[in-house]
């Protein structure tokens, strides 16, 4: 059978326990058609990216599906009518994942690495940046003064 990820987001003001119920009512819906459903992951209340029908976060959550096109197409229709589903996204995957997910897994160290800089070399101290002499007001540059007409020059207005 082929195999199928969908993420479904639903709206803020539903309990969590609501959200669970609705994955196993969708996981029956799966299920009675010939299908399976090996893993279901909660991502929790996030924010969304722009306002979905006067949203600002919604409940993520992630099922992968073994099933049946059939079964998926019955899936997604019952979470078009669902009022609490504020989208849904349906995917057709090579392999399923067993690990948890790229959103459930947490970086080593908590911050965000730079990559190599390959033959680039190292960047050096920034220590200096800022302490230039060429810097700031550019004092060789002729300045240019508001008040002086067309036809005046600006080697006689002084600063």
């Amino acid at each position: 059978m082929p195999l199928y990820e969908t993420v479904f987001v639903v709206r803020q003001d539903v309990a969590t326990t609501q959200v669970e119920t609705l994955t196993t009512q969708f996981s029956e819906i799966v299920t009675g058609l010939g299908g399976q459903v090996p893993k279901q992951e909660y991502w929790g209340l996030r924010q969304l990216a722009y306002r979905m029908r006067k949203n600002r976060k919604g409940h993520y959550m992630l099922l992968n599906l073994d099933a049946p096109s059939a079964a998926v197409k019955e899936l997604e229709r019952v979470m078009s009518l669902n009022e609490d589903i504020i989208r849904y996204l349906t995917v057709r995957v090579d392999e399923l994942e067993v690990a948890p997910s790229a959103m459930m897994r947490k970086s080593e160290g908590g911050e965000r690495r730079r990559g190599d800089r390959g033959d680039r070399g190292d960047r050096g101290d920034r220590g200096d940046r800022g302490d230039r002499g060429d810097r700031g007001d550019r004092g060789d540059r002729p300045r240019f003064s508001r008040e002086a007409g067309p036809t005046e020059t600006t080697e006689g207005v002084q600063s």
